[in-house]
């Protein structure tokens, strides 16, 4: 007889093992204990024929086994769920406490131990970060807590806490001195925050990984920013524009000067968007720099630059010195002063195309945050070409997506904005499978606010305008808002009227 996941889980939440039980055979084995009575137990694992197990479970439980048989697939998913990432690992560090005792005594078994100890952490936190790029994971957050040491992984967007065995809180010290050690931190520094880099490798993809620590009151939390290294390939068409949007972004990219803004809070893919418009005009006879903190993605023949403010090389001084390396088009990783700004939109008066993004919640916003930095309003008008404003929403997973009829949270005015769209609405719910780890979710798309610099537009920049009586311009000419995007996408059934309302304020 076979159980399916969902039954073996159940059980295994259920069953009260014995202390005779060899724990060790759980991992090394992969033997789990689904069930057990006062005659017999039952067994699930992907060898059921091993004799080795099955003779030592013999003598030690003195009981009846059942054996049930399930893939190794299976079987490993279902030990990390109820025993913990690395449960296996963390099993052979218990039975290495000792070692700190034996080395300080500086005899050789001691020492032997130490290299033992030293190895079972090191593939403790490399496990971590497999599993995570396993998972879909952009971040790692390593948490000490008053009684516990927490991980969580951020998967499309969200934090969710991953299963460790309960002895993790014995090791916290030892496995945030692992990660400062390859991330090349200072582990005696645990007073100050610090910042590094690693790199892992993991079913033969290359990670750069960014690591921050910051003190906190029960320990250093440590979190990971996971980047893969390879090319990225991305076009236009898969970022979520509606029709009409993307063939005007493929107009405005083919123009000789101007400046392109993505707009949003980190993590919202604006990098992303940016490349993809760099891809898509990336030809031979067009030089395309740009100037990045960090370098994310691979672009072939863009030539790439990593700012170092360490070394008082920034955005500012960077781009003035790309200015006299004859670029046909620039990409700014980011605009964070007046000097910056200054020299990118002067730039842009000069015959070249720059993109590059800003930290604000929509895009009129993106103007008035120029015109703060002090910029003269003047200068903005004339090179603005573009602001797009970004969120990303989780997809709903295809495979166990639910229809509904009315969505929880709706208001009359999205009710009314929908009829007035046409949009003929195909709402689902989340629920959860095998396939997107019971989330409901699976992978991302982007929501837009797509704001053109257009006749209208232009004297309000000049008078100082607010964010508010710009961006009720542009809705006038046509602009949708965040929200407003995001509920077109939830009623074709993309995603779901909550993942929208999550990243969407009603303002918005």
């Amino acid at each position: 007889m076979s159980l399916t996941p969902t039954e073996a889980g159940e059980k295994l939440k259920t069953c009260r093992l014995s202390p005779e039980f060899p724990r060790r055979l759980i991992f090394e084995r992969q033997v789990l204990p689904l069930e057990e009575t006062d005659g017999t137990v039952t067994l699930m694992t992907s060898h059921p024929r091993d004799p080795y197990a099955v003779s030592l479970l013999a003598y030690l439980l003195q009981k009846e086994i059942v054996w049930e048989e399930a893939d190794e697939k299976t079987v490993a998913k279902l030990i990390k769920e109820h025993y913990g990432v690395g449960a296996a690992t963390m099993h052979e560090m218990l039975g290495q406490e000792e070692w700190r005792d034996a080395a300080t005594g500086g005899s050789a078994a001691g020492e032997e131990r130490f290299d033992e100890a030293e190895a079972s952490v090191i593939k403790f936190v490399n496990q971590v970060i497999a599993e995570a790029h396993h998972e879909r994971a952009t971040d790692i957050h390593f948490e000490p807590m008053e009684n516990s040491l927490r991980i969580r992984y951020r998967v499309d967007g969200v934090l969710h806490q991953v299963p460790l065995p309960p002895e993790a809180k014995r090791f916290e010290n030892a496995i945030i001195s692992r990660v400062k050690v390859m991330s090349g931190m200072d582990i005696a520094e645990k007073r100050l925050p610090q910042d590094g880099r690693l790199q892992a490798r993991v079913d033969g993809e290359d990670l750069d990984v960014r690591v921050s620590t910051i003190p906190s009151a029960h320990g250093e939390s440590v979190s990971l920013r996971l980047l893969t290294r390879q090319s990225l390939v991305i076009g236009l068409d898969q970022l979520g524009f509606r029709a009409d949007n993307e063939k005007r972004l493929q107009s405005l990219i083919q123009r000789p000067h101007g400046i392109i803004l993505v707009t949003g809070p980190t993590g919202c893919g604006k990098s992303t968007t940016l490349y993809a418009c760099l891809s898509a005009i990336n030809r031979e006879e067009l030089r395309l720099i740009t100037l990045e903190d960090p370098i994310e993605y691979r672009l072939a023949g863009v030539n790439q630059v990593q700012v170092r403010p360490e070394i008082e090389f920034d955005f500012a001084k960077g781009l003035r010195h790309i200015l006299r390396q004859d670029p046909d088009v620039i990409m700014v990783g980011e605009i964070r002063d007046f000097e910056t700004a200054e020299i990118a939109i002067r730039a842009s008066l000069t015959g070249h195309l720059v993109f590059s993004t800003l930290h604000t919640n929509d895009a009129p916003g993106a103007i008035t945050r120029l015109l703060d930095m002090g910029v003269e309003p003047f200068l903005v008008s004339s090179s603005l070409n573009l602001v797009v404003a970004q969120r990303l929403v989780r997809r709903i997973c295809s495979h166990c997506a639910a229809a509904t009829t009315e969505p929880a949270g709706l208001t009359d005015a999205d009710r009314d904005f929908l009829q007035t769209q046409g949009v003929e609405s195909h709402f689902v719910e989340a629920r959860g499978c095998e396939r997107c780890s019971r989330f409901g979710y699976l992978g991302r798309t982007a929501i837009h606010e797509f704001m053109l610099m257009s006749d209208v537009i232009r004297p309000l920049v000049l008078s100082r305008a607010s964010a508010g009586a710009i961006g009720a311009a542009a809705m006038k000419e046509g602009m949708l808002t965040l929200r407003q995007d995001g509920l077109i996408k939830a009623a074709q059934g993309l995603t779901t009227v909550d993942e929208v309302l999550r990243v969407a304020e009603e303002g918005d």
